[in-house]
């Protein structure tokens, strides 16, 4: 072979050589990170029990919610698309109370009324998390603490004990953060506003002798619950960030 052609098939052998290492090398890197990513690995399930308290708005209680607070539970649990929304589904217990002696302004004929009423709550709700929610790779902009807001839908069944049991429709609507204490285990902390479109939750209706309806009545009741969350369900992991 020709010494000049010789030479120039060593070099092509060493810059494919080259070539390969470096291939080699930036697969080890993707490899790598995508090591990473999966170390921390994000879930789509969520579920724990919530604990707090209650409180009520009314007839008997026009101005502070947890004048009488009640006890709440129950349990919670979330699907969780990406690291920003989540869908929350709630059963919950909650008591409430009030008296009218605790109000300034008076009952017609000075009456004087009390209640004690349990709830079933039942409901879903939307949360946008106002930052990306989650732990991993700076790369993606995890963050373990975040603060929330809920708004949603559902129903409830009051029983007022001898004065009947009543059944609503209700929007809860609030806020809350959530902190990450482990890779699948979140700590949080919620208060939601809940509007009822009943006016017996208390088992009182029509003090005033003003008619309620659907839209016009002054029953609403809170929740003010922490959270104890465990996260299942493995979402496909990405190389890249996404969110």
């Amino acid at each position: 072979m020709h010494p000049l052609i010789s030479y120039i098939a060593q070099l092509c052998h060493r810059s494919a050589a080259a070539a390969s290492v470096r291939a080699r090398g930036l697969a080890c890197i993707v490899a790598a990170l995508c090591a990473l990513a999966a170390g921390a690995q994000q879930y789509r399930f969520e579920i724990g029990p919530a604990l707090g308290m209650s409180g009520y708005l009314g007839d008997v209680n026009n101005s502070n919610v947890f004048k009488h607070p009640g006890i709440a539970g129950g349990a919670v649990f979330r699907y969780n698309p990406n690291s920003r929304w989540a869908l929350k589904a709630n059963l919950l217990y909650a008591s409430i109370s009030g008296n009218s002696a605790d109000m300034q302004s008076q009952l017609p004929a000075g009456q004087l009324l009390d209640f004690k009423s349990s709830l079933i709550d039942f409901g879903g709700q939307v949360e946008f998390n106002f930052l990306n929610f989650g732990t991993g790779p700076k790369y993606k902009k995890y963050k373990r603490l975040s603060p929330y807001m809920v708004l949603g839908m559902g129903a409830v069944v009051a029983s007022a004990g001898d004065r009947g049991t009543a059944v609503s429709f209700v929007i809860p609507m609030g806020g809350g953060v959530k902190f990450k204490l482990k890779e699948r285990l979140n700590l949080g902390f919620e208060f939601t506003m809940r509007k009822a479109f009943s006016d017996k939750l208390d088992g009182l209706s029509d003090l005033y002798g003003v008619k309620h309806g659907m839209a016009k009545n002054t029953d609403w009741y809170a929740v003010a619950a922490f959270t104890l969350t465990y996260e299942f369900s493995k979402r496909c992991v990405k190389c890249h960030y996404v969110e």
